[in-house]
């Protein structure tokens, strides 16, 4: 789909990677610049290492990418790097703010020899804050761990770096935005995607919630602000999720589970009534479900037409795909594997002597 886009990645960790590895993913020719030597931070960010001592981490979100190590305070590498911004459709980086500037590189210079250029650049609070951009602190300043978490524990976090995923999301669509507007203008655009506007935006319920109501959000743990029941229950076995989301699933649960004094409740026909209500509901849940396992109650709420699902392990869940231990799982967005994650410089030699060219000398 993106057969010829020329993507040039200056970024390291997770955000950045992850919205190159899309773009590659979808076709897009990606040319990943390291420091010679160390490399991606995440490099080093395990274990688990796989045989070949290549961390896990990084092989996640560096696929479909070329590998080009290139030291940017030495001029002959900085005019290589050069070289390729002269082709380049999109250049996407995640430097602090300054930095490329600082070694003869300056976004804004580039963009304005090449209006059509695409230039993103992702931080953690923004061009203007010169913070250095971590999930853990975006989850905890966003607002997302004061409501993950048991009502009575601490504030908890996601249990994957889901702010930087969001914003390696946020880049990838920014982008392609600003992809057609080149075709139907002929003009780039100077994006800019930060961990904590992304974070905040996911809040989306949540926050309206908030500015509606004027009352701040709270923990719920595994139920829900809104709706009732839909949260966990514990199965004679293992926990289940129930997910009621309309007036006729609550009646279809509710049959479903032989709860039928509940289905033939009037006070409880609609979701503001089971709100109200929520205590009396989680408790005769709570009883009914304990009593067969889990797997008894998903055929039972399947056959009524309810969302539910038993708990898995990661493992467990992948077992359901395809995933790869080289080139991770796969992909989101209906693409294909065309790299595995480069070794530091391992297209260098190819990149130096035929520039962008090296993609159809090493596909073809």
């Amino acid at each position: 789909m993106l057969k010829g886009l020329k993507v040039l990645d200056l970024t390291r960790v997770l955000a950045g990677p992850l919205a190159t590895m899309l773009l590659g993913d979808l076709g897009a020719d990606v040319i990943k610049v390291e420091r010679p030597g160390a490399g991606d931070d995440t490099r080093g960010w395990g274990p688990p290492f796989d045989t070949e001592g290549r961390s896990a981490y990084y092989l996640s979100i560096n696929r479909n990418k070329l590998g080009l190590g290139a030291d940017l305070d030495l001029d002959a590498d900085r005019a290589l790097i050069e070289r390729l911004l002269a082709e380049a459709d999109v250049v996407v980086d995640n430097f602090r703010r300054g930095t490329l500037e600082k070694k003869g590189i300056s976004p804004e210079d580039w963009r304005a020899r090449r209006p059509e250029l695409v230039w993103c650049t992702i931080t953690g609070f923004g061009p203007n804050v010169d913070r250095p951009g971590y999930d853990f602190v975006t989850q905890a300043e966003s607002g997302w761990m004061a409501i993950t978490g048991e009502p009575d524990g601490d504030p908890m976090k996601a249990g994957v770096a889901l702010a930087d995923i969001l914003a390696g999301k946020d880049a990838a669509v920014a982008i392609l935005a600003a992809v057609i507007q080149r075709m139907r203008t002929g003009v780039g655009a100077r994006i800019f995607i930060s961990l904590a506007d992304s974070a905040r935006a996911a809040l989306v319920n949540v926050g309206q919630n908030a500015l509606v109501s004027g009352h701040d959000a709270k923990r719920w743990g595994n139920a829900h602000p809104n709706l009732v029941p839909y949260q966990l229950f514990r199965a004679a076995d293992k926990p289940i999720v129930i997910a009621v989301g309309s007036d006729a699933q609550w009646l279809a649960c509710a049959r479903a589970l032989g709860l039928e004094a509940l289905a033939a409740d009037s006070s409880l026909a609609t979701n503001a009534g089971r709100l109200a209500r929520r205590e009396r509901i989680v408790s005769e849940f709570s009883r009914r479900i304990a009593t067969a396992p889990a797997a008894t109650w998903r055929t039972a709420l399947d056959a009524a037409g309810v969302p539910n699902g038993i708990v898995h392990s990661v493992l467990e869940a992948l077992r359901e795909t395809n995933g790869s231990a080289l080139t991770g799982m796969p992909s989101s967005v209906g693409g294909s594997v065309r790299f595995a994650p480069p070794a530091i410089d391992e297209h260098g030699e190819a990149i130096r002597a035929r520039g962008w060219g090296a993609f159809e000398a090493l596909e073809g």
